[in-house]
């Protein structure tokens, strides 16, 4: 059957948080150290030793905020260890991700440099596992006091005179797993004894998060709402897209058509986990106060053969792709109580938008999928009616067609399409209702004839955005367009 997508130009269902395209960039793998730090020395360009090509790619996605250090990595982190000369730096070992040896370089200075550099706002996740609340407490400090103390007089003998402004403050990670392995009730207690000294210093506010549920775990929700939820601002929901499940996890290549359809119908849980999760937030904060922070998801493949099992680095297809455009379209529909999502993660770990090999770089299908969609941050989410046929493998069915649509403060209208089968194009009919005039339409796609294709080193634009022909008329009522298999394609119409 055709597909009816009906937009109301005229009706907004909220305003889709910039913050939604967040990122995360964990001490994991070769993330930070490689990927984004190459130190001040390196025969890569850089600048003030973070990676001039990784800067700029990522500059142009708009990054609204950046989550670091972790991740697990985040409740063994001392931070005290990661600032003063870099030569004197305590060196560690990193037991979550590969045993291997920490040097501190990339510390708070050069986080919030790379967040100043990128024009981001810095969301760091404190040190509850194996931290102190004294060193949270100065951690706050050193970076936002503007004004004599210890810590304010220390980071400024480190070479920074003003504080940083700090919003986004995670109170731990995962506490109930690699962060403590915690129950609810006693991490909603530990939450609120630690936050009680997150202070606000000067002028800047912070917005406290306390780490929130894994996947479908609703008693943890429920009881971090009921315990604590008059002491935090945000909370945290972490998933992850895995085919297999965590015991047999999957290449990221190389797949046939059923571990493909089931990877589209994992990435629409989505809907279902943020649906439960407000469901009891709204019965402990109907004023929806209280922010839902995704703050990690994305999908799980097995490692690159070769590669270390404990640096995550997996390839990234157009299927992965589709897993982005899908989490997007969920995130604005509950828009009313999403505040931010973080992808795991920014460079060469799980669904990455960036790839290197020593000097090499290349930009994901991902990447591409964030870049096009940029267009929906802070803008109004519209109402929208999706009629479309299903698509089958076997015994089983999802929706073919997913769809979002908003509307930016200037009038422009942008609507993005995932078509989810990869054997068959999709004839849409969009009605436009709310709208004068006949719009003026422009669109690009992202797909390609093999669901399994990505990019290589060796060929690094095998996807990537094209111009979109499938338009086939428009008129004041709509217009009509033919979407390929397996893609996904944003719409701009000018009116």
């Amino acid at each position: 059957m055709n597909t009816t997508i009906t937009v109301n130009a005229d009706q907004s269902t909220g305003t889709i948080s910039r913050h939604i395209y967040g990122h995360f960039a964990e001490h994991l793998g070769r993330c930070i150290y490689e990927g984004i730090w190459v130190g001040e020395d390196s025969p890569i360009p850089n600048t003030r030793g973070i990676r001039n090509d990784v800067l700029e790619a990522l500059r142009n996605l708009s990054i609204p905020v950046l989550r670091w250090p972790g991740g697990c990595f985040a409740d063994e982190y001392h931070w005290k260890d990661g600032i003063g000369p870099r030569e004197q730096r305590k060196r560690m070992v990193n037991t979550h991700w590969g045993g291997v040896v920490e040097n501190n370089h990339f510390g708070t200075h050069e986080f919030l440099d790379l967040c100043e550099l990128l024009g981001t706002e810095p969301y760091i996740c404190g040190n509850v596992g194996s931290g102190t609340v004294q060193e949270m407490q100065e951690w706050v400090e050193y970076m936002t006091f503007d004004g004599e103390s210890p810590m304010a007089d220390w980071r400024k003998a480190n070479g920074r005179e003003k504080p940083w402004k700090l919003k986004y403050f995670g109170v731990g990670n995962e506490n109930w797993g690699c962060g403590g392995n915690m129950r609810p009730a006693y991490y909603a207690d530990e939450y609120r004894r630690f936050q009680t000294y997150v202070r606000n210093y000067g002028e800047n506010r912070v917005y406290k998060i306390a780490g929130g549920a894994n996947s479908d775990d609703y008693n943890w929700t429920e009881t971090l709402m009921r315990e604590a939820g008059g002491y935090m601002d945000g909370l945290s929901l972490h998933n992850y897209t895995v085919p297999g499940g965590f015991e047999v996890k999957r290449p990221a290549t190389g797949f046939d058509e059923a571990e493909w359809f089931e990877t589209m119908q994992l990435a629409l849980r989505m809907d279902e986990l943020i649906t439960r999760h407000k469901a009891i937030m709204d019965q402990h904060d109907p004023k929806k106060r209280v922010g839902l922070i995704v703050d990690e998801w994305g999908t799980w493949f097995q490692v690159e053969p070769g590669t270390n099992p404990g640096f995550l680095y997996q390839q990234n297809s157009l299927r992965d792709a589709l897993v982005a455009g899908l989490h997007f379209h969920v995130f604005h529909r509950h828009c009313d109580r999403v505040h931010m999502a973080n992808i795991a993660q920014t460079v060469n770990v799980l669904q990455a938008m960036i790839l290197t090999e020593g000097a090499e770089m290349l930009l994901t299908p991902t990447y591409h999928v964030f870049e096009m969609f940029k267009v929906h941050q802070d803008a109004e989410a519209l109402s929208l009616h999706l009629d479309t046929g299903d698509y089958t493998l076997g015994d089983e069915s999802i929706p073919q067609i997913s769809a979002s649509a908003s509307k930016r403060a200037d009038g422009t209208l942008d609507i993005s399409l995932c078509n989810l089968d990869p054997n068959r194009e999709a004839a849409v009919s969009l009605q436009l209702r709310g709208l004068a005039g006949i719009p003026e339409v422009s669109g690009r796609v992202l797909t390609h004839n093999d669901m399994n294709a990505h990019n290589t080193f060796s060929q690094p634009e095998t996807v990537k955005p094209q111009a979109f022909e499938g338009v086939r008329s428009v008129s004041a009522d709509g217009l009509s367009a033919v979407l390929p298999p397996a893609s996904v394609v944003v719409l701009t119409l000018l009116s």
